[in-house]
């Protein structure tokens, strides 16, 4: 009987480690993030003696705005945080509406990457492409070439662009299914982000 080669083992250990590592690291960037922005948003409603709703109230007038701004934003690489769309969610004071505007962000973001593939996918070559891809997404291509498709995972719950690493794996020809189905954990980062989001504001 063949002896498991140790060297193959070690390998596979350290790139489990190795993966490990990078899923925790921009995690915990997210959720720091995450917490300044509740800590500020509470610590705001608290001691700032100013209507955030009536502040608001043009864009609670106008949500089709919101949306727009929302979809662009995703599409270019995640530009506005979302989480400041939950935040702006809030104002239905309902958990039922809330929980229905998140999941239509969540969708609205996955769309987003399923652009984000089929412009990496269908226009790679194209000159444009190429500017996008060294200003934006050429820095994350090394950890696609040492990940794979698991950057995909660590894209949809942290704080890396989730647009612009679908388009890098739409540009490498990836498959279409494979990402769709990593992609879908998207929603687990916006039910969990918004969930803290929801319990913050009744401090």
């Amino acid at each position: 009987m063949a002896l498991p080669n140790r060297t193959t083992t070690l390998t596979t250990q350290n790139s489990s480690s190795e993966r490990t590592r990078f899923l925790v690291k921009n995690l915990l960037r997210g959720l720091l993030s995450l917490v300044i922005l509740v800590v500020g948003f509470v610590l705001f409603k608290k001691y700032v003696d100013l209507d955030f709703t009536a502040w608001l109230q043009p864009l609670y007038d106008n949500p089709a705005w919101v949306y727009l701004i929302y979809t662009i934003s995703e599409i270019m690489v995640g530009i506005i945080p979302p989480e400041l769309f939950f935040m702006w969610a809030l104002n239905t004071g309902s958990a039922v509406e809330y929980a229905g505007i998140v999941a239509a962000l969540a969708a609205l973001s996955y769309v987003a990457g399923l652009i984000g593939y089929w412009v990496g996918n269908r226009f790679s070559r194209r000159r444009f492409f190429r500017i996008i891809r060294v200003r934006f997404i050429r820095r994350y291509e090394r950890y696609f070439d040492t990940f794979g498709a698991f950057l995909i995972i660590v894209a949809a719950l942290t704080p890396l662009p989730f647009s612009g690493i679908a388009m890098l794996v739409g540009s490498v020809g990836f498959n279409f299914r494979k990402y769709c189905l990593y992609a879908s954990i998207r929603f687990v980062r916006y039910a969990a982000y918004s969930f803290i989001i929801w319990e913050a504001n009744t401090l």
